[in-house]
């Protein structure tokens, strides 16, 4: 299962994790999936759309 939100289809970042000598090594910053129903339905979404979601019902 792919790591993307199901709403705003933003996915994992890619960087550089750095040693103390510098030396620099590709990573993945992965996003916070949570596993919601919204409408009757189970999606994966990330905590932002979340708070965006909670935001707009009160």
């Amino acid at each position: 299962m792919a790591k993307v939100c199901q709403l705003c289809e933003r996915g994992p970042a890619s960087s550089q994790s750095r040693s103390h000598s510098k030396v620099a090594t590709k990573r993945r910053h992965e996003i916070n999936l949570q596993t919601k129903k919204l409408h009757g339905t189970r999606m994966r979404i990330c905590t932002s759309c979340i708070k965006t979601i909670k935001k707009q019902a009160a």
